[in-house]
């Protein structure tokens, strides 16, 4: 089952009612905050309940900012986030971030307003899915986030990629060359960023529902495309 492009997979998420949930409007909690840099280091490789417990132990602790991670005790920032795992190195890559972005950008605000995916990637477990949530979710720019979950629906869907480049670009393509259209589809003159972010929520969404390891059910979507 091929589709035309990825605007056919935006329309028919849509009609199915996605997003479920209402988290945050962008989906990902918090959207726009320093929290979600946080989030992006602490949800590789486990479960987002996991995220949650660190991120209150992290709050409980009052380190949950900018300042705090870079000034904590890397002891008491892996004790706090303990809950998902590999966190010795993701203490040190907090706090080690942290202290980047104070020194480059000298405050949050401006990192939002002028960093940039090179920079991101030159950070110490900073790797393309992480970099783009984070200039999707935390500082709203024009990037749309590629996970395993993307790949394997559109290649259940009738496309495959080489990379996440390529994956990218085909669904970032879809999206813009419909713009109008996508707008319509949401009643509303949303910018880009918006759209991008709502996105890659709904399709987690499915996923979540209709992906089963190397199983993927697109029954749902077949009458919508």
């Amino acid at each position: 089952m091929h589709i035309q492009s990825s605007y056919d997979l935006l329309y028919a998420l849509k009609k199915l009612n996605y997003l479920e949930t209402t988290r945050d409007f962008l989906w990902w909690p918090n959207s726009g905050t320093f929290e979600v840099i946080v989030d992006a280091i602490l949800t590789q490789q486990t479960k987002w309940e996991k995220v949650e417990e660190s991120l209150y132990n992290l709050e409980r602790s009052n380190l949950l900012s900018l300042e705090s991670l870079r000034s904590g005790d890397l002891e008491q920032i892996a004790a706090c986030i303990k809950p998902s795992g590999f966190y010795n190195t993701k203490a040190y890559r907090l706090k080690t971030l942290s202290c980047n972005i104070l020194k480059d950008f000298g405050s949050f605000n401006d990192f939002q307003k002028n960093v940039t995916r090179e920079w991101l990637l030159k950070q110490k477990g900073i790797g393309m899915e992480s970099a783009d949530s984070i200039l999707c979710y935390g500082c709203k720019r024009d990037i749309l986030v590629i996970d395993s979950y993307t790949a394997r629906l559109i290649e259940a869907l009738g496309y495959k990629f080489d990379n996440y480049t390529q994956l990218q670009k085909w669904m970032q393509d879809g999206i813009e060359k419909n713009l109008q259209k996508a707008k319509e589809l949401y009643r509303h003159n949303f910018e880009l960023s918006v759209i991008y972010s709502r996105f890659h929520g709904k399709i987690v969404e499915y996923a979540k529902k209709y992906i089963r390891g190397k199983n993927v059910d697109i029954k749902p979507l077949q009458n919508l495309i």
